[in-house]
């Protein structure tokens, strides 16, 4: 096969079956007969670089690799990563309004301090430091006092590796406060904005698979932010990162999922609060 060739990878359908039902298994994704085309075009680097001559062989490549990198790269290119700073604001108002006032006075009952935060697929990052800047806010100079942990996990290492970095175009900060650029960022140039260093430090970046059978955590979250991630996932693996969810989280502490997505009202786990919103039982 020469180059021109090489160019453009055919998938056929048993192909795309066998791609689609490795990333069911191993990442609970739903693919459905539409994104055929999708999945052949994100593939077509790799297998021009691994000189692949078929989906097929990549296939075999990804199951057979024992040291975990291959399915890294086969995710990192499959998950769409699509956000920006504010999105969905009502729950961001929420979180600031009632969820915080409520969290800390119950801390207080308790002379507790530590406060913990989950963002289950935080992305490229937005949303995880979009709630760092409200905790900066809603504490102002008492944030000393306060062991404010926040964990933001994903599946891409790709999209961590670049949250971590905390650099962002101007349009991706156009829905923030005013106040927040000056506040919360330093500027690079005309286009780029940096997160501060303060603000940065205060997140730690992993990388976690939500099909994980167990979740490792020593310690409950008061909150778990997952918005726009379950909608990849079919209702048996809904339930089952929910129910942990609900293992994870700590008495009277919310769940908050995309504006989009619903646990349904007769949930187990949860109530209802409002959309994207729910406490739990």
């Amino acid at each position: 096969m020469n180059k021109e060739e090489l160019t453009n990878y055919k998938i056929t359908t048993e192909e795309f079956n066998m791609m689609r039902e490795l990333i069911y298994e191993r990442f609970g994704i739903c693919l459905s007969d539409q994104k055929q085309s999708m999945v052949a075009g994100r593939l077509q680097k790799i297998l021009r670089q691994l000189s692949f001559q078929s989906f097929t062989e990549y296939y075999h490549y990804l199951i057979n690799d024992k040291s975990g990198g291959a399915l890294t790269e086969f995710i990192n290119n499959i998950s769409t990563n699509h956000t920006y700073f504010n999105r969905e604001s009502a729950h961001f108002d929420f979180f600031s309004q009632k969820i915080l006032p409520e969290m800390i006075e119950d801390l207080r009952k308790r002379n507790e301090h530590d406060i913990r935060i989950w963002d289950a697929g935080c992305s490229s990052g937005e949303e995880a430091y979009m709630i760092m800047f409200l905790l900066f806010d809603f504490f102002a100079s008492k944030y000393q006092y306060w062991d404010c942990g926040l964990l933001a996990t994903d599946i891409s290492q790709r999209v961590l590796d670049f949250a971590s970095k905390g650099i962002y175009m101007s349009d991706r900060l156009n829905k923030l406060p005013k106040r927040y650029l000056p506040q919360f960022f330093d500027r690079i140039d005309e286009n780029q904005w940096k997160v501060k260093p303060n603000v940065k430090k205060e997140i730690l970046f992993r990388r976690f698979n939500l099909m994980s059978h167990v979740f490792p955590f020593k310690k409950k979250f008061h909150t778990i932010f997952c918005r726009n991630v379950m909608i990849y996932f079919d209702q048996p693996t809904r339930e089952r990162i929910v129910s942990k969810f609900h293992q994870n989280i700590e008495r009277n502490g919310y769940l908050i999922i995309g504006l989009s997505e619903t646990l349904g009202r007769n949930n187990q786990w949860f109530h209802y609060i409002q959309p994207g919103v729910y406490l739990k039982k």
